[in-house]
């Protein structure tokens, strides 16, 4: 049987008292981890060396996410320790958030980017042409800008504010949030509308809650042309609270508007129901004729 052939050694020299050199023997079987201690920092010195811009990177954004949410949370806190706040403050503490939020955000993102080489020495050149990326960025950018701007004036002149109810082009609802860019409504339907600031901003808005908190609510009936109106309009003002004028009359019949004051937006759907509903009562209690107007 043929012998195996031995290990080759291999070795460290290590100088004795005496002056002879002494050589310790290692056989490759008998290597492991901890007999080789500088294996590893050198190993992770490399692996960081090799990709340090990509590691800082994510690290940097990571931590600006962290602090973008930890700032959001403290503001929400001292809102909330405070009570309930008015529409004008809450409105401005709501962008005040967004925009605490976004600065953030942006500012680890461009630390990030500025780990790479690469996005350094093309920011130097970017730089240089600042004119022309001026230029470019403004127009590519043009209806985002003009919406956060809009944004910005909105919150700090609050011609709108949460809570209030608004008619805008032909729509109307309940405001229940302002963004930077956009702004959600309620209507009575239940219907969400977002709409772009910059639009808010360019056009004529309908506040139906500033000076009095309490909002108009009106519905509108029909009688025949020949039933007596004088005797309708008797009837809809008995009921309590409610006005009542003809606003309408056509081959078709005689339109009445009957209203009274919600006494806050968010009833104003529900109290025009109650509107309608009293009238109908009323009017076919006396065997007029009646229906919604259309």
């Amino acid at each position: 049987m043929a012998q195996e052939p031995l290990a080759q050694p291999f070795g460290r020299a290590v100088e004795p008292e005496q002056g002879a050199v002494h050589v310790e023997e290692y056989r490759p079987d008998e290597c492991h981890a901890g007999s080789l201690p500088g294996v590893w920092p050198v190993v992770a010195e490399s692996f960081w060396g090799e990709h340090s811009g990509p590691l800082s990177a994510a690290i940097t954004v990571l931590v600006a996410i962290v602090a973008a949410r930890i700032a959001d949370r403290a503001l929400s806190r001292q809102a909330s320790a405070r009570g309930g706040l008015s529409p004008v403050a809450d409105t401005r503490l709501r962008l005040l958030r967004r925009l605490v939020f976004v600065a953030i955000l942006v500012i680890g993102v461009l630390l990030a980017l500025s780990q790479f080489e690469g996005v350094r020495r093309m920011a130097a050149g970017i730089l240089a042409s600042s004119a022309v990326l001026g230029l470019v960025v403004g127009f590519a950018s043009r209806q985002v800008l003009a919406n956060a701007v809009a944004g910005t004036l909105l919150a700090i002149t609050q011609p709108i504010r949460i809570g209030d109810l608004v008619t805008f082009e032909d729509s109307t609802g309940t405001v229940e949030d302002m963004r930077l860019t956009y702004t959600y409504l309620r209507a009575g339907d239940g219907t969400k509308l977002i709409i772009p600031n910059e639009r808010l901003a360019q056009n004529t808005i309908a506040n139906h809650t500033l000076g009095d908190p309490r909002v108009r609510a009106e519905a509108s009936v029909w009688i025949a042309p020949e039933a007596d109106a004088d005797r309708a309009l008797e009837l809809i003002r008995q009921e309590p609270g409610l006005e009542a004028e003809i606003v309408e009359s056509a081959p078709e019949g005689i339109r009445i508007s009957a209203s009274r004051r919600a006494d806050e937006a968010g009833r104003k759907g529900a109290v025009e129901a109650e509107i309608l509903a009293a009238c109908l009562r009323r009017l076919r209690s006396d065997s007029l004729s009646s229906k919604p107007a259309s």
